[in-house]
């Protein structure tokens, strides 16, 4: 084992503090605990832990500060706390990433979930960072492999590209994210898993990345069973370890997953802050949220790296129209559509190509590409458009050339979408170009 590096040990050395602010519960109400005798030394986002009679400390974080008193908003229930508890002020976490937490499982507060010690970095940095600014940055880069032939084709991922990946629950939304991070063509891999469930971080980490994805990825959790401010922690966390690494130059892939449990994290706040809700029960802050945290991923300045960046977003009933998948929408450069009906039928990943769409098109492909590209679009719009009518039997061959080419190659075109493809960009536009050349030949 090698020995820790000294400015690190010096780091954690200087965060530490002797002396203690303590001050007393005077009130509860509505989930929020009102404390006195903190005021002029709390602010908003500070730690504080709440010394309980009988029972466990109660810990939780300032959401209020008022002249004199300040509210906390606690990570659970307010069970067994009384008027006159003792409560102790923790100044606001430092979050100090570093490279050495590649390969390595954190909490929203850089904390080891893998039963490992682990060294804060040398530089602090403020999760609610800004991003670049617009005149500075960099325009999108060059297409990347993703180890997936409908991406590396019809739906190509650049450098700096921000994508949401919108999907029901079951129909393969971790298993995609999970084939991205190891395949995709990038330097190194943060994962944020906002409000997952407990057994899934495991399962992620171990079966879904395993060890050659986890080398050049850092994963941040914040598991369903923690508070609200711990799960909208988690997202700005993360980013903020992508940032870390886009600073030194990198070329970052950061996976979110998912915006909507974060949105929802951010509602429960919210309303224990007594913001009205507007947007189908979603406070009128969301939004910018929302966007604030995709702003910053994207392309970096000349002297920066790149975040690549995928949303996920759950959207219930394939609702396109909820408030969290309109708001990505609007910001990001492309969306990628899970349908169920495909999932059903055994087709992984369940792509819906008509329904999704890369804004990098039509720059990341050649005239050539573009060109089939538009062909095979055409091809799947004519034979969606006619597919009750194939399956009743009612088709006959002859009738339209383009519908005759979709049928006779869709079994093809469907198996194709389907297909990992771990030889490049080249070489799925070298199988898609067989495909449509077959379409063309004429029935056999």
């Amino acid at each position: 084992m090698t020995a820790p590096d000294p400015m690190l040990l010096k780091a954690e050395f200087d965060s530490l503090s002797l002396v203690r602010h303590v001050g007393r519960v005077t009130g509860v109400a509505r989930g929020v605990i009102e404390i006195g005798g903190l005021a002029d030394r709390a602010r908003i986002g500070d730690r504080l832990e709440l010394q309980r009679d009988a029972s466990s400390p109660l810990v939780g974080e300032v959401l209020h500060v008022e002249r004199d008193t300040i509210h906390m908003l606690p990570d659970s229930a307010p069970e067994g706390v009384s008027l006159g508890n003792r409560v102790i002020l923790r100044q606001m976490p430092a979050f100090a990433p570093g490279p050495h937490w590649l390969g390595r499982v954190v909490d929203p507060f850089g904390r080891p979930l893998d039963g490992r010690p682990l060294l804060r970095g040398g530089d602090e940095r403020d999760i609610m960072q800004a991003p670049p600014r617009a005149v500075e940055r960099k325009p999108l880069g060059e297409r990347m492999a993703t180890g997936l032939a409908v991406l590396n084709t019809m739906l190509p991922v650049v450098r700096g590209q921000r994508i949401g990946l919108f999907a029901g629950s079951g129909v393969g939304k971790s298993t995609l994210m999970a084939t991205l991070a190891r395949s995709v063509q990038a330097d190194e891999v943060v994962v944020a898993l906002i409000g997952e469930r407990g057994r899934e971080v495991n399962e992620f980490v171990e079966n879904a990345l395993g060890a050659e994805g986890m080398a050049r990825a850092v994963v941040v959790a914040a598991t369903s069973d923690q508070s609200a401010l711990a799960r909208r922690r988690c997202a700005w966390a993360a980013m903020s370890v992508a940032e870390m690494l886009r600073d030194q130059g990198l070329n970052v892939l950061f996976l979110a997953d998912s915006v909507t449990r974060f949105a929802e994290a951010h509602r429960e706040i919210s309303a224990a802050m007594g913001e009205a809700p507007a947007l189908r029960g979603y406070p009128p802050s969301v939004t910018p949220l929302i966007t604030g945290l995709c702003e910053r991923a994207g392309p970096g300045t000349t002297e920066q790296g790149d975040i690549t960046a995928v949303f996920s977003v759950l959207v219930a009933g394939s609702d396109m129209d909820e408030p969290v998948a309109d708001i990505l929408r609007g910001v990001l450069d492309g969306h990628i559509v899970l349908d169920r009906e495909i999932a059903e039928r055994g087709r992984f990943p369940a792509i819906d190509v008509s329904r999704s769409v890369s804004r990098s098109l039509p720059g990341a492909a050649t005239p050539e590409e573009n060109g089939m590209i538009a062909e095979t679009r055409k091809l799947l719009g004519s034979y969606e458009q006619s597919e009750v009518m194939i399956k009743a039997g009612l088709y006959s061959e002859g009738s339209d050339p383009v519908l005759d080419q979709a049928v006779r190659v869709w079994g093809e075109l469907d198996g194709f979408f389907g297909k990992p493809d771990p030889d490049g960009v080249a070489n799925s536009f070298n199988r898609l170009a067989l495909i449509l050349r077959r379409a063309k030949s004429g029935p056999h």
